[in-house]
C-alpha cells in the first residue's frame, strides 16, 4: 500500500539570498544595490543561458522597473523600453532588463541596444557541477532527506542540470520516497525518473 505524501514543502520564493551565486557573486552585489535604489546606472542588462538563473534574479527584485526576454519585445514595446530608459537616466533612478545575448547581438532597434549597453551588462554564468550538487545537498537538507553523494552524481549526468529541472525531480523523489516508504537510492531515482517522463 503506498503512502500519499502531502505538499508540506513548497519551494521557497525567489530571493537574492537563496540564488546559488557561483561566479555571480559581483552581479548580486549590484542587484543588491539596485533592490536598495543605490544603483549608480540607468540600466543593469542580464544576459545568459536558459536555465543560468536569470528569471530567478529578475523575481528577486521584480517591480515596475523590470523587463524579462527583451529580445522579443515588439516595436511599441521597444520605444517604450527605449523611453523608460531615458527617463530613469534623466530622473536617477534605474531599470533591470534580461535577454538571451549581450546587446549588440540582440534583434532590436540600434538605439535600443545602445541604451541597453549604457549601464552595466553581466553575463549571468552558469553553475558548475560542483555548485550544483552543493544545491542539492542544502535543499535536500532544507526539506529533510538524505539524498545520497551517487544520487546527485547520477543526476548531474543523466538529466538536465538546470535548476529548476533538478528541482522538479526533487520533488518528485521526495514524493515517490514518502509514498513508498524507501530511502533515496539509485533504483528509487531511476523508478521516479520513468514516473516523470
Amino acid at each position: 500500500m503506498r503512502q500519499l505524501a502531502l505538499k508540506i514543502s513548497p519551494p521557497p520564493q525567489p530571493t537574492l539570498e537563496n540564488f546559488v551565486p557561483g561566479e555571480n557573486a559581483e552581479l548580486v552585489a549590484r542587484l543588491r544595490e539596485f533592490q536598495e535604489n543605490r544603483f549608480a546606472e540607468s540600466v543593469l542588462y542580464l544576459w545568459g543561458e536558459a536555465g543560468s538563473g536569470k528569471s530567478h534574479l529578475l523575481l528577486a527584485c521584480a517591480g515596475p522597473g523590470v523587463v524579462d526576454d527583451v529580445e522579443t519585445l515588439d516595436d511599441a514595446s521597444q520605444i517604450g523600453l527605449f523611453n523608460r530608459i531615458n527617463e530613469m537616466r534623466q530622473s536617477g533612478g534605474a531599470v533591470l532588463v534580461a535577454g538571451n545575448a549581450p546587446p549588440p547581438l540582440l534583434p532590436l532597434r540600434e538605439d535600443l541596444k545602445s541604451r541597453l549597453a549604457w549601464g552595466l551588462v553581466y553575463h549571468v554564468k552558469p553553475l558548475t557541477d560542483d555548485e550544483r550538487a552543493t544545491y542539492l545537498r542544502a535543499e535536500a537538507a532544507r526539506r529533510g532527506m538524505r539524498v545520497p553523494d551517487d544520487v546527485i552524481s547520477y543526476l548531474l549526468t543523466h538529466v538536465r542540470r538546470d535548476l529548476p529541472t533538478l528541482l522538479a525531480i526533487l520533488d518528485e523523489l521526495d514524493r515517490t520516497s514518502l509514498e513508498l516508504k524507501r530511502p533515496v537510492t539509485l533504483p528509487l531515482v531511476r523508478e521516479a525518473l520513468k514516473d516523470m517522463e
